[in-house]
């Protein structure tokens, strides 16, 4: 607790008793992610009234959603790099103006291409926020990363529930403009609010040459987190990838096609914007519920039973959500409710393996595992769907998040990665833990 207390005394000397409360920071950083949160977990009641506007196939429109997904996680690693170096203010200024720009614009253009573009943009500002926003929150908390981590994920899961009723109700006439300008627009000034008052805990930028000089002489160099370079030279990293992509595909499929599933399946309308907005609030919770859970009985308890509920979920998703409305409702949220922990969880796990002097660009590495799957919870997943069915399509979904499971099993049992010896070069400050 002392380091704790280190943090918040030194905070609140340098930047007073609001920006150097770590509660303000963490809510900011919440709210933040919640003006993310329609870019990916909305995208669904867009879907079909874009195939109209544009005049292609669902699987084209749905390409949209990959490339988002892909620009969102690879955009993370740069996004960390800046973080680690120069805080939050100029990445999330940037963001808040890509998100803004980005999303306002998809409803005002006529192509796939311009669709694709400025999907695109806004993807690359979603990453930027994102992964300051996890950032924020596991550099204030040392002592709650998987409580704290959960919380601001949580928004980002469950922040569109109030805009889906909302839009779905806009999006009736089949207009996509005002939609997207509104929100994108409200996204966009609240993004860049925030850039103005978030602040990183003091001392947690990159120190001058001279200051690494005087450090490296009394520094434990098992303090140093691994470089990116060097995570990525352990199996530890790989095997994580893949169970972070395992749980990834699932979850994917369900956001993109939510209503085009059901509509397939013969849900009625207002049951399908229900579902969205359920999916929206089980995704949110559960990143604070297994967050929660994951402090009491650890993380790899918590990852193999919710990763394994998942992968049951998943299979029985297209079984019994025909049955009928309120269990295709049920169904997509405990997938929703399961698929969520991931996100706040997996950057836990990250820091607790890799050490937290670089943990925003490794987790950036980390998450591009997301990119990897939207590719089949975009268009390749319909595509998959209107040659397979949609049975064969959630067991694969299923076998990969239980795939995950097992793996969580797995990965305690192999000894912790050992970092080699540290240099003056690669010295970096340690965030108290």
């Amino acid at each position: 607790m002392a380091n704790v207390d280190d943090i918040k005394a030194k905070a609140l000397e340098t930047y007073g008793p609001i920006l150097g409360n770590r509660w303000f920071q963490l809510v900011v950083a919440f709210v933040s992610m919640v003006m993310i949160a329609n870019l990916q977990y909305a995208w669904t009641l867009f879907t079909i009234p874009l195939t109209k506007t544009i005049g292609v196939s669902l699987a084209v429109i749905q390409c949209a959603f990959t490339i988002f997904i892909v620009m969102q996680t690879f955009s993370q690693p740069i996004a960390g790099y800046l973080l680690d170096r120069l805080g939050p203010r100029f990445v999330f200024l940037l963001s808040g103006i890509l998100v803004g720009f980005g999303w306002s614009m998809m409803g005002q253009i006529h192509s796939v291409a311009g669709l694709y573009f400025f999907y695109a943009v806004a993807g690359a500002g979603a990453g930027g926020v994102y992964g300051g926003s996890v950032s924020t929150a596991v550099r204030w908390f040392p002592d709650k990363r998987g409580l704290c981590s959960g919380l601001v994920v949580a928004g980002y899961g469950m922040g569109s529930m109030a805009f889906v009723p909302v839009l779905a109700k806009m999006l009736a006439n089949g207009n996509v403009s005002v939609p997207f300008m509104r929100t994108g627009i409200l996204q966009g000034i609240v993004l860049i609010i925030a850039a103005l008052v978030l602040r990183y805990p003091v001392g947690t930028k990159s120190p001058s040459k001279k200051d690494k000089k005087e450090a490296i002489a009394n520094l434990d160099p098992s303090q140093i987190g691994f470089k990116p370079s060097e995570m990525l030279r352990t199996p530890h990293f790989w095997l994580t990838w893949t169970m972070f992509f395992g749980i990834n595909v699932g979850g994917l499929i369900v956001t993109a096609n939510t209503t085009s599933f059901g509509k397939k399946m013969g849900i009625a309308a207002a049951y399908i914007t229900l579902a969205v907005t359920m999916n929206s609030f089980a995704n949110g919770v559960s990143r604070f519920f297994w967050g929660w859970i994951s402090d009491r009985i650890g993380r790899y308890k918590t990852m193999v039973i919710g990763f394994g509920l998942n992968a049951i979920f998943l299979f029985l998703l297209p079984i019994l959500g025909s049955k009928s409305n309120v269990l295709y409702v049920v169904c997509l949220a405990f997938v929703m409710f399961t698929f969520g922990e991931a996100f706040s969880l997996f950057p836990s796990v990250n820091a607790d393996m890799f050490g937290t002097t670089y943990s925003t660009s490794n987790y950036g590495f980390l998450n591009s595992a997301k990119g990897t799957a939207s590719l089949l919870g975009g268009g390749l997943g319909v595509l998959l769907a209107n040659s397979f069915g949609w049975n064969i399509v959630f067991s694969f979904a299923a076998a990969l998040s239980l795939y995950a499971s097992i793996m969580s099993l797995i990965l305690p049992r192999i000894p912790k990665p050992v970092k080699k010896q540290n240099t003056i070069d690669n010295f970096k400050p340690t965030i108290p833990q």
